[in-house]
């Protein structure tokens, strides 16, 4: 049997078919693994594979979860980016199921507006993109996956009736956005008691997702782009003077791209593709770090965190500028991860003195940190990495009324500079930094990797992989060792 090993960044949690919880330490198996940030998805996932699905319908079947296990984070009103290995093929998929911006969403409106763009898009009703997450499950599902919509819907259904107990953490964010949940009366009665964040140890249910998620499963996708569910979308974007109409519902499509590869000391990169930024320069950063002994510096050691920080320099310098929907801008990508384009950018770092000739406009990013992602790795050796996000925490704040869907706000993603190529246009995909990767050896995934953090996802993995690689270290250890972010 093949041994699995799966590494989350960051938030490490595992569910085994065959072993208790298990936190904060290596886990070995010879089945399959499932690594989320909340136990229920965990178990979400398991249940799924326990059934006999492979690890698209697990993942598929998380990502529905996620939007009653961890509401603030992620859920069917967003968008992300899923990365796959299927055992039986030497390509890796990419499905782009990023949110868009509605064809009313102009420069005009946005960048000649008495309000400032970021004032506009940082939440409510004019910072909703069109959610993606159902047209990803429609896609996969029936090309890659084992099981059908209606099949990986169901622990979702049952547990947004049943309810998941409320942690400390998420009656923490309640309170933290009090005043962003208050102001809109469906938002307000799915996450508020008397008008009061829930406290730790309560039940939080949504009843009305549960129906709108039986609808999905007997009617498929159309019911949400073009049926009942988009007739109550629209209802909401006319309530509160939105952009959002039918025709940029019935016109969304999840994408299918080639991954970006690139290799480190011998091993595979694969990771995300524009119009995410993340798997881009993920690569770069290790192909600069590539030409260095960094074990010979040491972990963590003087010179070794000047290198690894100017060359973060070098890389932020080249998202800042070079990030977008690669379906309206054309980005370099293959001059990027190219090893010479590396040895070029090595010659500008100094062995004894830090750069400061990046001018900051350059260099200026606004993401959020609050998303979710997960891996899943099955018994035949198909792996997921899936990142996914409603943007920043209960993204705009509005839940379509009689559904339980709350809207993304990821249209603040957009760049506040209208001569930016991540500006904002009519349907197109604002740009991330989000790198759902998979390190291969001898054409098999060996770690499975992910991580919430804003532009933080690209230095954190970068580090993570080379503290595995280059350190020898665990692959606890190796999330857990101290980074930087330059």
């Amino acid at each position: 049997m093949k041994r699995i090993r799966i590494f989350l960044s960051l938030i490490f949690i595992c569910y085994l078919s065959i072993l208790p919880e298990i936190f904060a330490q290596d886990v070995q198996s010879n089945h399959a693994m499932v690594a989320t940030a909340h136990p229920v998805a965990s178990e979400v996932g398991v249940e799924i594979l326990r059934q006999g699905g492979n690890a698209v319908d697990a993942a598929m079947a998380i990502a529905f979860a996620l939007s009653i296990a961890e509401p603030n984070a992620s859920g069917i009103g967003g968008g992300g980016f899923m990365l796959l290995k299927m055992a039986d093929s030497n390509r890796a998929v990419m499905i782009d199921y990023r949110e868009m911006a509605p064809m009313k969403a102009t420069k005009k409106f946005y960048y000649e507006n008495e309000k400032s763009f970021s004032d506009l898009a940082r939440d409510g009703i004019y910072s909703i993109g069109v959610p993606g997450l159902v047209a990803c499950a429609e896609k996969v599902l029936p090309k890659y996956g084992t099981m059908t919509l209606a099949q990986i819907l169901q622990p979702a259904i049952r547990l947004c009736n049943s309810g998941i107990e409320v942690t400390e953490k998420l009656s923490g964010m309640i309170m933290d956005n009090l005043e962003k949940i208050a102001q809109f009366p469906a938002t307000s009665k799915i996450y508020l008691k008397d008008m009061m964040p829930f406290e730790a140890g309560d039940t939080l249910r949504n009843p009305d997702l549960a129906k709108t998620f039986g609808k999905i499963a007997a009617g498929g996708g159309s019911v949400f782009y073009q049926g009942e569910i988009a007739k109550k979308i629209c209802q909401t974007m006319q309530t509160y003077h939105g952009l959002m109409d039918s025709t940029d519902l019935k016109s969304y499509r999840a994408i299918e791209r080639k991954p970006v590869t690139g290799t480190y000391r011998g091993y595979r990169i694969v990771s995300s593709a524009p119009p995410s930024g993340g798997g881009t320069f993920l690569i770069e950063l290790l192909n600069i770090m590539e030409g260095y002994d960094v074990k010979k510096m040491g972990h963590n050691s003087a010179q070794y965190l000047h290198t690894l920080s100017e060359a973060m320099k070098l890389i932020f310098a080249d998202k800042a500028l070079n990030s977008a929907d690669p379906d309206f801008y054309r980005i370099p990508v293959d001059t990027f991860v190219n090893k010479e384009y590396a040895r070029r950018l090595r010659r500008r770092i100094l062995p004894d003195k830090a750069r400061f000739d990046y001018l900051p406009q350059q260099i200026s990013v606004r993401e959020s940190n609050s998303t979710s992602h997960f891996s899943v790795v099955d018994e035949q050796g198909n792996a997921v990495a899936l990142t996914q996000s409603i943007n920043h925490w209960f993204g705009s704040g509005i839940v379509v009324e009689g559904t339980g869907i709350l809207l993304n706000d990821h249209l603040h993603d957009f760049s506040d500079d209208p001569d930016s190529p991540n500006a904002i246009e009519p349907h197109k995909r604002p740009t991330s930094s989000i790198a759902p990767t998979i390190v291969l050896k001898d054409g098999k995934p060996i770690m499975v990797l992910g991580t919430p953090g804003g532009t933080r996802i690209i230095s954190a993995l970068a580090q993570i992989i080379m503290n595995v690689i280059d350190f020898g270290m665990s692959m606890d250890d190796a999330i857990e060792a101290p980074r930087i972010h330059c």
